[in-house]
């Protein structure tokens, strides 16, 4: 176990050493997204035996026509007036654990399934994937229709942490009165990276104890961890249910 109190060093690279190897023995990207998120719930507490960490999740963008017709669906119906093509990007759930039973399983999510990304001026109007674009350096025009020449630089481009000290209060993080607040979500922390192809994966923290700016950037290299373990199955068909 870990605390964000009093995150090392050596923490994270054991953090990171493990979260490499989530892709040993999985075949899907979802596979690896549920090992990932259950392996950071689990093992980092609050310095008193508890989990820090109310919810955990892993989202990862994906072109409309890789989805599953109800994951369309899903999508679709959160588009408006927008219209959507197959080649429209959507910020997918792949992975979840929290301390509700329906957090635990992705399919379940009423409406973190599949966001529709059409433009950069719908992303605003979701704070929080605005502002985690913009914490990770990523030009949301580049992420959602990327020139070919781009991709390679997207991909090698280290980026910063999403981070959010104090979460009550704050407009980056939505459903204050049914989340933030019965749940005691004190800070949010986020960190990924682009892959080779050009989508984006971010893996997302809402803790339960405050957690210091030196952890979030301490935190930071975990990124690489995830996205080799996510490589590791970039062969196989993302499958969706």
């Amino acid at each position: 176990m870990v605390s964000f109190e009093h995150f090392s060093l050596r923490d994270m690279t054991d953090c990171s050493s493990a979260l490499r190897k989530m892709g040993e023995t999985a075949e899907t990207m979802e596979a690896v997204a549920e090992k990932t998120v259950r392996y950071l719930y689990e093992n980092i507490d609050d310095g008193k035996g508890d989990r820090a960490c109310a919810l955990v999740r892993l989202f990862k963008t994906h072109r409309m026509d890789e989805l599953d017709a109800e994951l369309r669906e899903f999508a679709l119906a959160q588009l408006g007036d927008y219209p959507g093509t197959p080649d429209m990007k959507c910020l997918v759930l792949l992975g979840t654990a929290g301390a509700k039973p329906q957090w635990n399983h992705r399919d379940q999510s009423a409406g973190h399934r599949a966001i529709p990304l059409p433009s950069p001026e719908f992303v605003r109007a979701f704070p929080m994937i605005s502002m985690l674009f913009s914490q990770f350096g990523v030009e949301v025009h580049e992420l959602l229709k990327p020139e070919p020449g781009l991709i390679m630089d997207m991909a090698q481009t280290s980026f910063n942490v999403f981070y959010v000290p104090q979460a009550a209060g704050s407009p980056y993080v939505p459903a204050q009165t049914d989340f933030v607040q019965p749940f005691a979500i004190k800070s949010v922390l986020g960190f990924g990276s682009v892959l080779p192809g050009g989508d984006l994966f971010a893996v997302i923290l809402f803790s339960k104890i405050h957690i210091p700016r030196e952890t979030a950037e301490l935190i930071k290299p975990l990124a690489l961890g995830v996205k080799v373990a996510l490589l590791s199955t970039s062969g196989s068909k993302l499958l969706v249910r």
